[in-house]
């Protein structure tokens, strides 16, 4: 079965189960949940709450989006993580999300000069 196709519980079993091999137990201790809620989680008849959703992308590395929705790769590098998260918490658009990506990528002086520059145009009223 396509991931796109797939639940959002049935995505969260396959990963549990097919992806990390581990079982009900040793994946809601990871989470701080018992084998009970996540049983309940990978049920088709259950809801995963917005902070399980979260907690599943960050303890495994996981894309929100592909958890959501089964779109793109299953896990994201760790600093892609954050970024995956912030567009999730602050509704960010693709642009907004890879200006982010771009900002943190350079070097810590040419941030900083950026930052100048923001600071000269948006904040000179406050200087």
């Amino acid at each position: 079965m396509n991931d796109k196709d797939m639940t959002i519980n049935q995505r969260i079993k396959h990963l549990r189960k097919d992806l990390l091999k581990l079982t009900q137990t040793e994946f809601g201790d990871k989470l701080g949940l018992g084998k009970a809620a996540i049983s309940k989680m990978e049920s088709n008849t259950s809801t995963v709450t917005e902070q399980n959703k979260k907690m599943i992308c960050k303890e495994f590395n996981v894309s929100y989006a592909w958890l959501m929705e089964g779109i793109g790769e299953v896990f994201i590098e760790t600093e892609d993580l954050f970024i995956d998260l912030l567009a999730k918490e602050y509704d960010l658009d693709e642009l907004q999300v890879r200006l982010i990506e771009k900002f943190v990528k350079l070097d810590k002086e040419n941030r900083e000069a950026f930052m100048n520059f923001l600071k000269d145009v948006f904040l000179k009223d406050e200087q």
